[in-house]
């Protein structure tokens, strides 16, 4: 800077300040002082004159202006005389270094020093541009450094938890992880000769010291700490000697791998980087040492996940329904992990099979729960408490079994054999105990001169002919203005009762489950036309056997449709009426106070040989298409009522059938005319001893003139296996002829308002004394219909600022027992100083929204470190 550049910008401080301090420590600029054109300034050389002097003539000519020299650094404020005058003045600097001071914002002159020994970081012209907007003038030599290494790794944060995320995350790339590998951030932080400073965080954080450290044996200590720290049980002699040294520091480790794991931008590296660790130390010997209990809060490695996934398959086996309440806890534990969270298994196949993995074995202690309180059989008084018991109850046997190898679908391709056993055992209680007994059962009051068969009736439950009159007509006569009426092929009671649990889960939809009795046999063509409204049913003997509804065949959509008109009704197929649109539908059914609209999902995929085993699945999908067809109706349509029933169910077994599940026909009977697995249709076909025999007159309404009798095979056998043989329908069991009836209205009261379900700190947790401290929480009602399950993150905070790691708690029993709605969490407090007398927080947030919906004050005084 030459002289009139020194002189212009004195005479600008002047112009705001009447003194001007010039520290000029390499006394660069001493020969010029004399030389500078600075009107009615008087000069003090401070490095010549008391300290009390200056103050003297700055009282004695307060008008004056004073440009006050020294060569020497600025003292520390503690030891400055001129603190006060200081203050006031400004502070002028004329060599490059103070330049850089006072072009970062900085206010000691003592980091001038600091920032010769950083002038490779500071060559970079873009890396001080990101600097400066990271420091504060009271920065410090310690401050400066952070903030330089956290634009080197270009962190989100001048924070070492955010250094470590990105310079950890960069060990896996593109797939491969490599835990020697030296990324351009290290390298970067290794040439500017900052890995020093590095390493002296790493020591204050997370108490790391080694004589030479390296990025990979840090990550090693940290996940071995975390690992450690979480166990129940005793820790592994094999791991002690990698865990980090300091306790109290050694905290921040569980809480650094907590936020790791949780960030939505680097989880996946967390997965990558700890299974190359797992494997590392080899550690599923170490784990196998180790039980689901002393494992339940660990969420490092993916490997404890299976082996608690494992243990639990076991106790399950072992238990046949028996004590299940500590499998279901752990479950419930695990699903709020990292590991098995539905959140993460949209995105990640491996978690996606452990989340999935879970649903299996809540599915099998469930059924086995309900299959020891069954163990004698099964035994019906009547037809009517037989469907009774079946709708109260067994149906959750066909469901459970669904739900298992739904779920277990989803865990079969990572190969893993882990459920290869129980899913045996489910397939062998339910084809080899419920179906058969059931079948039994229902065979004895289906049967006889008093049996179901002899009057296809049972009081308190309509006929699916008399759908119509009973359920429809009566909403027109009660002053509804229009009815929807969804029909789902094949929707059988059980995949029913889970979408009015859905439907109820909404607000103002408000549903219920009801029933009727299915036209046999209980195949499509009939079951279709004995819902839609009719005076008359009767078949046409033709190549099809078409029904005739009021002397006309209803096969088609469009045939439908022209009978509905006679009603002021249309028939419409769901995927039409959802492509139409809001506008298009509203103009659509305007004129129409009655609208048929035909599914087709679970029955298009099941009864086809190739494609049969994915009958689950399009239950699955059937859920997810008649919530969003409802919901279309009701919302875009303002549809106010709408009934969801089906033509008939459906029987389906995982496992091939063998010769002992045929009723094998001898020979066709003369009058055959049409001869499915599961039912036979004619014209004096007579009976068999291999079928239970009846005519449609009396099982359907048919006119005695267009009636047919029938076959059925009894139980669950088939006629043949011919074009697949697992999904059938057809024939007199209760999944078949229990045709649900959903019942969908929309409402404005306060019973069909939904709401999530409360919860509350149990006990008097109003201080942390130990860096990991469990909190006890209380569900205070059961979940219901219409109270919602919640899930929460819980953590401690001062302010805004996280100061332990985020645990998530769902909240969603059903149980009427207050101690069964009790969960856990144990939080890790950041190590640090805390004042014993300030509020901290226990806050829960809604873990969807984010809204806060609990803040508990406490105090933080950690008395204590918790044992390894």
């Amino acid at each position: 800077m030459n002289n009139q550049k020194i002189s212009e910008s004195l005479a600008s401080l002047f112009t705001t300040h009447s003194v001007v301090f010039w520290h000029d420590v390499d006394a660069e600029f001493v020969g010029v002082l004399d030389s500078l054109d600075l009107d009615e300034v008087q000069f003090i050389r401070l490095d010549d004159t008391s300290a009390l002097r200056v103050k003297l003539d700055l009282e004695c000519a307060s008008n004056q202006r004073w440009l006050i020299y020294s060569n020497k650094s600025e003292l520390e404020p503690s030891k400055d005389w001129l603190l006060d005058i200081r203050l006031r003045a400004k502070t002028f600097s004329a060599d490059s270094t103070s330049i850089l001071l006072d072009d970062l914002g900085l206010a000691s002159q003592t980091l001038r020093g600091h920032l010769k020994e950083r002038t490779k970081f500071l060559r970079a012209k873009d890396r001080v541009e990101r600097l400066k907007r990271l420091v504060v003038p009271l920065d410090t030599a310690e401050d400066l450094d952070r903030k330089m290494l956290a634009v080197l790794v270009r962190a989100d944060q001048p924070e070492f938890f955010a250094m470590l995320l990105r310079l950890f995350a960069a060990l896996a790339a593109e797939d491969e992880v490599d835990l020697n590998a030296q990324s351009k951030s290290w390298q970067e932080i290794v040439a500017n000769d900052l890995a020093p400073a590095f390493w002296a965080l790493a020591k204050q954080e997370m108490g790391y010291e080694e004589a030479e450290p390296t990025l990979r044996d840090l990550l090693l200590r940290i996940l071995v700490t975390d690992f450690c720290r979480s166990l129940l049980g005793a820790i592994p002699e094999s791991l002690r000697h990698f865990m980090l040294p300091d306790r109290a520091l050694a905290a921040n480790a569980t809480v650094f791998t907590a936020r790791w794991r949780s960030d939505l931008g680097y989880y996946t590296s967390y997965n990558a980087i700890s299974a190359a660790v797992a494997k590392e130390f080899n550690l599923s010997p170490i784990l196998a040492g180790l039980s689901a209990e002393d494992l339940a809060e660990s969420m490092t490695f993916e490997d404890a996940e299976r082996c608690i996934v494992k243990d639990l398959k076991d106790r399950i086996i072992a238990g046949a329904g028996a004590n299940m309440e500590s499998v279901y806890a752990l479950i419930a534990r695990r699903r709020d992990g990292h590991w098995a969270s539905r959140v993460l298994a949209q995105g990640n196949e491996g978690t996606k099979a452990l989340a999935a993995s879970y649903d299996a074995l809540e599915a099998a202690a469930r059924f086995f729960e309900l299959k020891a309180n069954c163990n004698g059989g099964f035994s019906f008084a009547s037809a009517k408490v037989g469907l009774e018991k079946y709708q109260s109850e067994l149906f959750r046997l066909d469901q459970l079994y669904r739900r298992f190898n739904y779920a277990t679908e989803a865990v079969e391709p990572m190969g893993w054999a882990v459920l290869h056993e129980l899913r045996e055992l489910i397939e062998a209680a339910y084809s080899g105990w419920f179906i058969p007994q059931l079948g039994s059962a229902w065979a004895k009051v289906l049967e006889g001169d008093d049996g179901l068969l002899s009057s296809w009736r049972v009081p308190g439950i309509d006929n699916q002919q008399d759908f119509f009159a009973r359920q429809v007509q009566p909403l027109f006569e009660s002053g509804t203005k229009r009815v929807f009426v969804v029909i789902s092929d094949a929707f059988r009671y059980e995949v029913a009762e889970e979408l009015v649990q859905e439907f109820n889960s909404k607000n103002r939809f408000k549903a219920a489950l009801g029933s009727q009795l299915g036209v046999l046999p209980s195949y499509t063509a009939l079951g279709m036309a004995a819902l839609l409204p009719h005076e008359t049913l009767a078949y046409k003997i033709n190549s099809n056997l078409d029904v005739m509804v009021d002397g006309q065949i209803v096969a088609t959509t469009e045939q439908r449709s022209n009978h509905l008109a006679k009603f002021g009704g249309v028939a419409i197929k769901a995927e039409d009426l959802l492509a139409l649109g809001k506008d298009k539908g509203r103009e659509f059914v305007r004129d129409r106070r009655l609208v048929y609209v035909y599914h087709d999902r679970i029955d298009l995929i099941g009864d086809k040989q190739s494609s049969e085993t994915k009958t689950f699945e399009a239950a699955a999908d059937t859920l997810t298409e008649l919530s969003q067809l409802v919901g279309f109706i009701i919302n875009s349509l303002n549809g106010s009522t709408v009934l969801v029933t089906a033509d008939h169910g459906f029987i389906y077994q995982e496992s091939p059938l063998e010769d002992a599940d045929k009723s094998k026909l001898e020979e066709k009977s003369e009058g055959t005319l049409k001869a499915k697995k599961r039912y036979l249709l004619g014209q004096g076909i007579g009976t068999s001893s291999k079928a239970w025999c009846g005519n449609t007159s009396l099982t359907a309404g048919t006119t005695p003139e267009g009636s047919l009798d029938f076959w059925v095979p009894k139980g669950a056998s088939r006629f043949h296996f011919a074009g697949g043989a697992r999904f059938v329908h057809g024939s007199a069991m209760p999944q078949e002829i229990v045709v649900p009836v959903i019942t969908v209205r929309v409402s404005e009261s306060d019973g069909a308002k939904i709401r999530m379900v409360e919860f509350s700190v149990l006990g008097a947790s109003n201080k942390v004394v130990t860096n990991t401290q469990r909190f006890e929480f209380i569900q205070t009602e059961p979940v219901s219909e219409r109270v919602l399950p919640r899930t929460v993150l819980v953590g401690l905070r001062d302010g805004d600022r996280l100061i332990s790691d985020e645990q998530k708690l769902t909240f969603d029993s059903t149980s009427q027992l207050l101690d069964e709605r009790k969960r856990s969490v144990f939080l890790t407090v950041l190590s640090g100083s805390y004042d014993r007398n300030q509020d901290y927080y226990l806050i829960a947030r809604d873990a969807a929204t984010q809204v806060e919906v609990m803040r508990i004050p406490l105090k933080v005084d950690l008395a204590f470190t918790n044992d390894f």
